[in-house]
């Protein structure tokens, strides 16, 4: 069995000293208020993910070909171009909610924000918590 082949792992790195490296400084703001936003609906607290990507709780996953692994069940990552949220589940479920949200790009699980005011943030909220309860549901 291959466990934990990801690249990425969770890891005793400061979350705090990651996001205050940030440089933009409304890219260092708005990861905080990401942070607390996950920290509040997961009860969970941050942990770093590589060098780069702030995750909420784990999750364990094998696949049919015998590989398996642990990851974060939301998280994100302030990268140059953008912030980038991790939405595990993907979007096909959220359809009504991705219609409401503003601004935004999406990848297979992963969701592009320039800033903050980009996007309606309860709506945020709610496509954070519904993707964390769902991904609680499906793993545990």
């Amino acid at each position: 069995m291959a466990k934990n082949e990801n690249k990425t792992q969770e890891n005793d790195g400061s979350v705090d000293h990651f996001l205050n490296s940030v440089k933009d400084d409304k890219k260092r703001a708005d990861s905080f208020e990401i942070k607390a936003l996950m920290e509040n609906i997961t009860g969970k607290p941050a942990k770093m993910w590589g060098t780069a990507i702030v995750g909420f709780d784990v999750y364990h996953y094998k696949y049919e070909s015998g590989r398996e692994g642990d990851f974060m069940k939301v998280g994100f990552s302030p990268r140059a171009q953008n912030l980038t949220l991790y939405i595990m589940p993907g979007f096909g479920r959220y359809e009504e909610l991705m219609q409401k949200l503003g601004k935004y790009k999406t990848g297979k699980s992963c969701l592009y924000i320039k800033k903050l005011e980009d996007v309606d943030r309860s709506v945020l909220e709610e496509l954070v918590k519904e993707s964390y309860d769902y991904m609680t549901k499906k793993y545990g």
